[in-house]
């Protein structure tokens, strides 16, 4: 297969949106700028200026756009510090035109499992009967998967699925990209991946938070080791099924599927 390729994930086709995910009370404004990983401050467009929690610590490589226009929840609580957190970003897509991308990496497992209650994954899964969350696994069950599925009763394939999630929002042009900085615990999920096969099946899921991306692949240039562990995983059978999603002001939808590379271009 040649380097750039795509993998012979089964193509999601022509597929219509589908909301799997209700969004309420969002609010627009302008960014104006993050500090301390964990803030941001954002001009609202009635006027005010707030502090929001940013629930990325990442880099936010190619979204974290000071001036940019940003959605904001607004949930006030007596348990919580702040009562804005940051959910989207404004930020050019793939052809130049503006596209809205999730940066809240609490969201992803929850819409993703959301997504897969909704029957969108079957074609690829199989019918499920049980999704457990957060089960430990690995050597001496020192880590969490994400999701842990079971098949229905009469699956063709009645193997335990688990599934590792991972919020994607760096990209260049259509194509998705993960890691975007060096991530040694996300290395150590590729090596415990492979080591589920073949008494289970072992998924890896990039939750792709932006609409204008078709394709995924590895980010070398951020994480060469990530890319090497990524083509060594995928050879061993590990699957991959990134999902698109759309983000709008009132809900997320899922898109299909992207089409996967082995290494980035």
């Amino acid at each position: 297969m040649p380097a750039s390729a795509p993998s012979p994930v089964p193509s999601s086709g022509e597929q219509a949106p589908r909301l799997v995910w209700p969004l309420a009370d969002l609010r627009e404004g302008v960014l104006l700028k993050r500090y301390k990983r964990f803030l941001a401050d954002v001009r609202l467009d009635s006027g005010e200026e707030v502090t929001a929690h940013c629930p990325n610590t990442g880099p936010m490589t190619g979204v974290l756009l000071p001036g940019g226009r940003v959605r904001l929840r607004h949930d006030p609580s007596p348990a919580r510090k702040l009562a804005w957190t940051w959910e989207q970003a404004e930020v050019p897509g793939a052809d130049g035109t503006p596209v809205w991308v999730g940066v809240n990496t609490a969201l992803p497992n929850r819409l993703v499992r959301a997504t897969i209650e909704a029957g969108c994954l079957e074609p690829w899964l199989g019918p499920i009967g049980a999704i457990r969350a957060e089960v430990p696994y690995g050597e001496g069950r020192r880590s969490r998967i994400d999701l842990l599925l079971t098949p229905a009763e009469g699956a063709a394939d009645p193997r335990p699925i688990y599934v590792e999630v991972k919020n994607t929002t760096w990209s260049d042009g259509d194509l998705a990209l993960f890691p975007d900085t060096v991530t040694e615990r996300g290395q150590k999920h590729l090596l415990e991946l492979a080591a589920l096969l073949p008494e289970a099946r072992a998924v890896l899921l990039p939750c792709l938070a932006r609409p204008d991306v078709m394709r995924f692949a590895p980010g070398d240039a951020a994480d060469a080791r990530y890319g090497e562990l990524f083509r060594t995983a995928l050879a061993a059978g590990v699957e991959v099924l990134p999902c698109r999603f759309d983000f709008s002001a009132e809900a997320v939808r899922w898109l299909g599927l992207a089409a996967v590379l082995e290494r980035q271009p």
